[in-house]
């Protein structure tokens, strides 16, 4: 199965047939697009993945979706018609990847569960990406990002003492997504060792499950969770922002009692507060951290910004500035390693940013995003329509 594209990746070569809504199966595939691989995007008739309508932020279209979509060729297929999954068929028996999002159920419902997929392909790598999982007690609730966050324990980590809070960004589709991805990855290379297509199985719940380790450890074996300390590093100190004089917010990040000791003399010209027994280890010093905050405080909000981080960076002690995201946009680290590109949407051009994972001799692909529905006539004319019976299908509803 052949189709257009601008890359010469690692994953040249593989077909990836999605039926994807919302983030983390669009993040998978879009991973396995930007090495090269040919992903179609199967949409619904009309409005196509729901996603594409959370917000207009994006020259008129969603800033999830425009993130998510690149380098996708996008068919719509009316599923629930016999003609639609008869199309989706012939596309299977082509293709090397099959990743799925759907409600719970709802491929199984049409005959596309894993035993049914690979049953009939059985070169076909699976990837159901779910809630809760695919079976257990909780295989039939829907499951989003914020109910996951809550679910998992996260929310209860996050936030300040009086408030839990959930993460600012879709921190479980996006674990799931990656998981989903690495996964995908590990079924191909087995089947490339051995001709085996193992299936692949990702729920948003246990890859925040993975993501919560330290904090379920503390917990379990430490007799009490961690506190929510809200910027602050819960089991760290000090570890987090600090007001300078001239009101900027320098965040630090003393990781060890050598750093520690630094910490002390340099910037709170105070050697002698390492040794203090409310101070003298991380633990007692996350027990006073009140006190130490206090002290931290005063010292840092009686300098000038540069002046702070000139201590710090004498004593070696990492530390950032917070930065609002206009101001991460225009990122010097960004700018400087030119991680910028531009990629085509129906709207129009935006920036978007290169794959963090740098591959040796391996340039990323980044294709346009598409509209709904934008290869379609092409995609079937490579399965042997005719323009006719294209017209008919759609004349039928079925694209």
């Amino acid at each position: 199965m052949s189709g257009p594209t601008t890359s010469h990746g690692p994953l040249d070569g593989v077909t990836v047939i999605s039926l994807e809504q919302a983030v983390a199966a669009p993040f998978a595939t879009r991973q396995l697009a930007d090495l090269g691989a040919r992903v179609i995007k199967v949409e619904r008739p009309g409005a196509g993945d729901f996603a594409r309508g959370y917000d207009e932020a994006v020259h008129g279209q969603s800033s999830y979706f425009v993130w998510l979509n690149r380098s996708k060729e996008s068919l719509t297929l009316d599923l629930k018609s016999a003609e639609g999954r008869a199309v989706l068929g012939e596309l299977l028996a082509g293709a090397d990847v099959f990743v799925q999002n759907l409600a719970p159920g709802a491929t199984a419902r049409m005959g596309l569960s894993a035993a049914d997929l690979q049953a009939r392909y059985p070169r076909l790598v699976v990837c159901d990406v779910s809630g809760f999982g695919a079976d257990g007690p909780w295989a039939d609730r829907k499951a989003y990002d914020l109910l996951v966050q809550a679910e998992s324990g996260l929310m209860s980590l996050t936030g300040t003492p009086e408030e839990a809070v959930k993460v600012g960004i879709s921190v479980a589709d996006i674990a799931a997504g990656m998981y989903a991805y690495s996964g995908v990855l590990t079924a191909l290379l087995q089947r490339a060792t051995t001709g085996r297509a193992p299936a692949v199985q990702v729920s948003l719940f246990e890859a925040l499950a993975e993501w919560m380790g330290s904090p379920a450890y503390y917990t379990e074996y430490g007799g009490r969770p961690p506190a929510r300390v809200g910027a602050e590093h819960a089991t760290i100190a000090p570890y987090g922002p600090c007001t300078t004089g001239e009101g900027d917010t320098v965040v630090v990040a003393v990781q060890n009692d050598r750093e520690w000791r630094r910490f002390c003399a340099v910037v709170l010209d105070d050697a002698d507060l390492a040794d203090d027994p409310r101070f003298d280890r991380n633990s007692t010093r996350v027990a006073h951290r009140g006190e130490l905050n206090d002290l931290v405080a005063k010292r840092v909000g009686a300098m000038g910004t540069a002046a702070v981080v000139a201590a710090l960076d004498e004593a070696g002690v990492a530390h950032a500035r917070l930065r609002s995201v206009p101001e991460f946009l225009e990122h010097p680290v960004l700018a400087g390693r030119d991680r910028w590109r531009t990629v085509a949407t129906p709207g129009g051009a935006v920036r978007a940013l290169l794959p963090p994972a740098d591959v040796s001799g391996v340039t990323p692909r980044m294709d346009p995003v598409p509209a709904v529905g934008e290869h379609t006539d092409q995609v079937l004319r490579s399965l042997g329509r005719t323009d006719d019976d294209i017209a008919r299908l759609r004349g039928q509803g079925v694209i």
